[in-house]
């Protein structure tokens, strides 16, 4: 009869493995020759090479790599600005002027 601390130990093993994922397919089978295509773009750099994690580029031509690339720099672009937005907003700097007909920049409060 096995002891109490061996059943427990076997119970803590099965009840993780249940979380384990399904097994990953091996690196070289998961790559498509479209994506081996971008690994000389820049960016692509040791020792991930290029690095598309959710397979967005799976099937992909230059033309949609491409577009792709200028929305994630046209997005970090707009990103940078609103942080910079916050941080002058939070400084105290507001607008000349009025946002609505009353109501200044400067009576708007922070958030």
């Amino acid at each position: 009869r096995p002891s109490q601390s061996a059943v427990m130990f076997a119970n803590l093993l099965v009840s993780a493995l249940a979380f384990n994922g399904p097994a990953l397919r091996p690196r070289a089978a998961a790559r498509s020759n479209a994506v081996m295509a971008f690994e000389s773009e820049i960016g692509a750099q040791p020792p991930l090479g290029f690095f598309d994690p959710l397979g967005l580029l799976d099937e992909a031509d230059q033309e949609r790599f491409d577009r792709l690339r200028y929305v994630e720099l046209k997005h970090g672009r707009i990103c940078m600005l609103a942080v910079l937005g916050h941080i002058v907003t939070s400084a105290g700097i507001r607008l000349p002027g009025e946002i609505a007909y009353g109501l200044p920049f400067a009576d708007v409060p922070n958030g």
